[in-house]
């Protein structure tokens, strides 16, 4: 998740989301590095005073880090004040960061089942704005896209990959062992089972996706014995932990995110730089009054400054930055 994005996600008084928890280490992460300014100071400041969580999440990560008082200074300077990656700490630095943290106590409470953590615990994570491919041990290609993570695990009984955060997309391969086994993708809401195919299956805050471009798949949801439901080719579903229901016919382009672009076709401007902000880092946020412009197109997803100085010269817009980070496209003055 971007650095910052808002959520609507209602918690309990006391209660942190875990996604303003995720956005506050990110937010740590940023300030943490050696090239982090006065603008990524200010940015972070307006964060934190968007919502009384924000600030309260920040404080007690603030808590923690006082605690790292305890912890011997060369240890912390190296483990914590070396230059991050861009605006996130790489995976071994996270994992050093998390393990300090827990030294101090306490950091579950917070962290544990954010994305953040899924992605560092995950034996296969990509970056923000990485498009990663991993070959699994029957030969089955697994193509992660930005900010996911998954888990494999094979025995002689199953071949299982298991959905951490975001999206992949899978092919399967001929299963080698003498008796096949089945191949199934579990994710946060159900389990996938591959019929000979090529599939992508993505996680959204409250429910999961899967679109199917070869062969078929079975969807089960955890929750619900007898709402299994079968996608052929050609297809997609939606699925929570309770339901499954057919979604409409999906084509190949809608996993074009693969070779590294997004093509849009009248989609709501608001959709396709939500779709953009999933490839950068920081805030990208749309005003109300273009949200609904229709944009039709192929944008990079690699570059996506490029893509959104061609959302100015095909729509009525301008694209403002207040940081590099935090960056608002309203309509042209």
């Amino acid at each position: 998740m971007p650095i910052g994005q808002p959520t609507d996600r209602a918690a309990e008084p006391g209660e942190i989301a875990t996604e303003v928890v995720e956005q506050a280490v990110l937010w740590m992460a940023r300030l943490w590095a050696d090239d982090a300014s006065a603008e990524d100071q200010a940015a972070c400041l307006h964060w934190r005073g968007e919502h009384p969580h924000h600030e309260l999440a920040w404080n007690r990560l603030k808590a923690f880090e006082e605690k790292f008082s305890s912890v011997p200074a060369e240890v912390a300077r190296h483990t914590l004040r070396e230059p991050a990656s861009g605006a996130y700490l790489n995976r071994r630095r996270t994992l050093q960061l998390l393990t300090l943290m827990f030294s101090a106590g306490g950091l579950a409470y917070v962290m544990r089942g954010t994305d953040a953590w899924q992605m560092t615990m995950a034996a296969h994570s990509s970056g923000t704005g990485e498009i990663r491919q991993v070959t699994l041990p029957d030969g089955t290609q697994v193509v992660l896209a930005s900010a996911s993570a998954i888990d494999v695990q094979f025995d002689e009984l199953q071949r299982l990959v298991v959905l951490r955060a975001g999206e992949i997309l899978v092919t399967t391969a001929p299963d080698p062992a003498s008796s096949p086994r089945p191949f199934r993708v579990q994710g946060r809401d159900g389990k996938v089972r591959a019929l000979g195919t090529r599939f992508s299956l993505r996680q959204s805050d409250d429910s999961s996706q899967v679109a199917v471009f070869e062969g078929a798949v079975e969807v089960q949801p955890d929750y619900a014995a007898g709402a299994l439901l079968r996608v052929d080719a050609g297809h997609g579903a939606t699925f929570s932990k309770g339901a499954v229901q057919a979604s409409g016919a999906v084509t190949e382009s809608s996993a074009a995110w693969v070779r590294g672009v997004l093509v849009a076709d009248s989609m709501r401007l608001d959709q396709l730089l939500a779709e953009l902000g999933r490839y950068r880092s920081g805030v990208l946020r749309c005003a109300d009054e273009v949200a609904m412009l229709q944009v039709s197109g192929v944008f990079s997803l690699l570059d996506t400054d490029r893509a959104l100085h061609n959302l100015t010269l095909a729509l009525p817009v301008e694209v403002i930055r207040r940081t590099r980070y935090w960056v608002t496209v309203r309509a042209a003055v």
